[in-house]
């Protein structure tokens, strides 16, 4: 079809070249210009013959034969017939035009539209200059010689610079059909344009074919919406929204919500039906407050761990609901929260759930303010009502419960006076009420008030720091070496009852030495330093063990002393380029608790990319605990330009188990105006493995269907 737009702009340039040899002008009116090899006039009308040209404004009109009125610009034109506009080019068997308003009526059309639309009709009505509507079509927007893929409709309406609209259309690739649909909106403009997405497509072994289709809403600059609908043959039908906004002094948020309607399984029994709601919210109120509100919920963790492509909220099941409003002062800072979150724990012999509650929390503190050099002051007060407790407590109604205010100044004393040593210490007195309590002996909550009242006492020292600069030849830094300790105290002096007190685990006080020793290495970069190495060193000494966060362990009948030694490595060489390193060793069973291991190449934005982190985690003191973990995922990513490809996978091993959990891969082709994508993931953690593959489209400017339960990275 191309080749037919280049042999009619011949045409016209061999028209324009040869007017002077055969054409005959006609003087009857100033406004239409009429060129051909033969004419003549009647009263209303010229009839001429033969390489005719009719010009008209910007209108080029050419033909074998044409009819035209010069009054009311009504033409007739047969034969080889091409408009020319400054924007369009038309090539038609009849055409049925009137220069002036551009109404008309073309047979055996084909052509080309700004910006790149080329077309094929077996007829077009066209309403005004901006409006056709297309009969039998023919339609693409890619410009290759042999276009790549095209639409077929019944008919099609068409506005210039806006969109093209069509029913009955059937997509095809080369001349294979690949699928139809009955309606479609095609924008044409680079601007957000309300529309259907191009479909997606899949088959799932667990869910059967799989069919997915959007509709894009631009309701207005500020705002937009998705719907999306997703069917599962052997599953169900789920329909989705995601809507975004923002409005002015940054009040945005965005909302999705999802719901899932099962069909009958073979054993005939139907599945509740299922529904997610995820909403962010921010909000400049009145009175210099904010608002920020985020859910987080759905209805069933089976469902989300089945059908979540998402791998990592998949394995993971959380709800959460919080709502945040603050206020900051010149010297204070307010927060009211209303929170609720809850964790699921599948494993065997668990299947429940930890829920934890704050209606409210509500804070009230004070940035340090300066009573006289150097001593600052500075105040914590805090209302706390809270219930906590797994969900079957819930449900009897035993989860544990409290309520309590907290009221807590403090003087802070910092030196700075010497470079290489800063030391800050800080005194508070802290009161605490208590509206209930344990019964004495017991772990029974009682409406019995509690009142405690303690000082707390904490000294940071960061040095003496030492530090070495290596010079290049030229004798200027090249790299300067930091040698940082640092060392910290801290206690909490004893508290009345503290069996008494409630708390979701443990009541803990603070009476440790903590020390830390860390390696900076930095380098000279656009004339500023850049940390490229760091390496940290550290561990935590309680001096009343019985009272720390390591009450509940023993070793050899006595509560340790000293905690995991912890160690941080942090290497960038540069921007694109990192490793990371972090464990915890225990000092009594002389093993390891903790290893992660990081590290990056590049970026998903670059040619090549790779991601790989490896972690092992146990609980040396209960080495049965399926808390324990031995974990390796990688990510990587490759484009090649010179093909149009680009492709990414992602590998998920559960070393501790020897087992798969997920594997992804994802294969996007550039085929000149046509965009293919292909993915293929393997839940292995779903309690039927499940092997899911899709495809989709990315045709111009129609945008392609995402899952709306889709997984990071593709």
């Amino acid at each position: 079809m191309a080749r037919n737009i280049a042999v009619i702009l011949l045409i016209l340039s061999l028209f324009s070249g040869s007017k002077a040899v055969f054409s005959q002008e006609s003087s009857s009116s100033e406004e239409v210009k009429v060129i051909a090899r033969s004419w003549e006039r009647t009263k209303e009308r010229i009839f001429a013959v033969g390489n005719v040209e009719v010009r008209y404004k910007d209108i080029r009109l050419f033909a074998d034969r044409v009819e035209i009125n010069p009054d009311t610009k009504d033409a007739y034109a047969e034969g080889n017939v091409v408009i020319h506009t400054p924007d369009e080019v038309m090539s038609a068997d009849k055409v049925f035009f009137n220069l002036d308003s551009s109404k008309g009526e073309l047979k055996k059309v084909f052509g080309m539209i700004q910006p790149n639309i080329y077309y094929e009709a077996e007829s077009i009505d066209k309403k005004n200059e901006n409006l056709y509507s297309f009969q039998k079509a023919w339609i693409t927007s890619c410009t290759q010689p042999t276009p790549r893929w095209n639409f077929s409709c019944s008919r099609a309406n068409f506005k210039k610079d806006d969109y093209m609209e069509m029913w009955n259309a059937v997509f095809s690739i080369k001349k294979i059909p690949i699928f139809y649909l009955p309606y479609l909106r095609y924008p044409l403009n680079k601007e957000r344009a309300t529309g259907f997405l191009m479909p997606q497509a899949g088959y799932s072994g667990a869910k059967g074919f799989i069919f997915g289709e959007s509709f894009y809403w631009a309701i207005a600059r500020n705002m937009d919406a998705t719907f999306n609908v997703d069917y599962y043959s052997a599953r169900g039908l789920g329909g989705g929204l995601e809507y975004r906004y923002l409005f002015s002094e940054g009040t945005g948020g965005n909302l999705n919500a999802y719901y899932f309607i099962f069909k009958k399984d073979p054993l005939g029994q139907t599945p509740a039906n299922a529904s997610i709601f995820r909403f962010k919210h921010n909000q400049s109120l009145p009175g210099n407050f904010n608002l920020v509100a985020d859910v987080d919920y759905q209805s069933s963790f089976d469902f989300l761990r089945e059908f979540d492509n998402n791998f990592m909220r998949a394995i993971i099941s959380n709800r959460s609901s919080q709502v945040y409003l603050s206020r900051a002062w010149a010297d204070f800072n307010l927060n009211v929260r209303a929170s609720q979150f809850e964790t699921y724990f599948p494993q065997a012999g668990i299947e429940n759930s930890i829920i934890t509650r704050y209606l409210p929390q509500i804070s009230l503190s004070s940035f340090k303010v300066k009573l006289f050099s150097p001593l600052y002051f500075s105040l914590s007060s805090s209302f706390n009502r809270w219930q906590w407790g797994w969900k079957t407590a819930y449900q009897a109604k035993t989860q544990t419960r409290s309520q309590s205010l907290i009221f807590s100044p403090s003087l802070t004393l910092p030196f700075t006076s010497i470079p290489w040593l800063t030391l800050n210490s800080t005194v508070a007195t802290n009161f605490t009420y208590y509206w209930q309590s344990f019964a004495p002996n017991s772990k029974r909550v009682v409406d019995e008030p509690l009142f405690n009242k303690n000082y707390s006492l904490n000294f940071e020292l960061v040095g003496p720091v030492f530090f070495r600069l290596f010079r290049g030849a030229d004798s200027t830094p090249k790299l300067k070496h930091i040698i940082e300790p640092s060392l910290s105290y801290r206690y909490d002096s004893p508290v009345t009852s503290p069996d008494r007190v409630i708390t979701a685990y443990f009541f803990v006080r603070n009476h440790q030495l903590s020390y830390n020793l860390t390696n900076r290495f930095l380098i000279k970069q656009n004339n500023m330093p850049r940390e490229v190495f760091t390496l940290g060193v550290g561990q935590v000494f309680y001096l009343s063990p019985e009272d720390s966060p390591m009450q509940v362990y023993k070793f050899e009948g006595k509560i340790p002393k000293f905690s995991d030694i912890t160690s941080y490595l942090r290497f960038y060489p540069t921007t694109k380029y990192s490793a990371d390193f972090s464990a915890s060793f225990n000092p009594y069973y002389k093993t390891f608790s903790s290893i992660r291991l990081g590290g990056n190449l590049g970026n998903p934005a670059d040619s090549l990319f790779l991601r790989v982190n490896w972690y092992k985690s146990i609980n040396p003191w209960y080495p049965m605990s399926w808390w324990n973990r031995q974990q390796i995922d990688c990510y990587a990513g490759v484009k090649i330009p010179a093909l149009s490809i680009e492709a990414q996978a992602e590998v998920d091993f559960n070393i501790q188990e020897r087992k798969m959990l997920y594997s992804a891969f994802s294969f996007v082709y550039d085929y000149q105006c046509l965009e293919f994508k292909a993915d293929l993931r393997i839940f292995y953690f779903r309690e039927k493995p499940e092997t899911q593959f899709r495809i989709s489209f990315g045709l111009g400017n129609i945008g392609k269907t995402t899952d709306f339960l889709g997984g990071i990275g593709f």
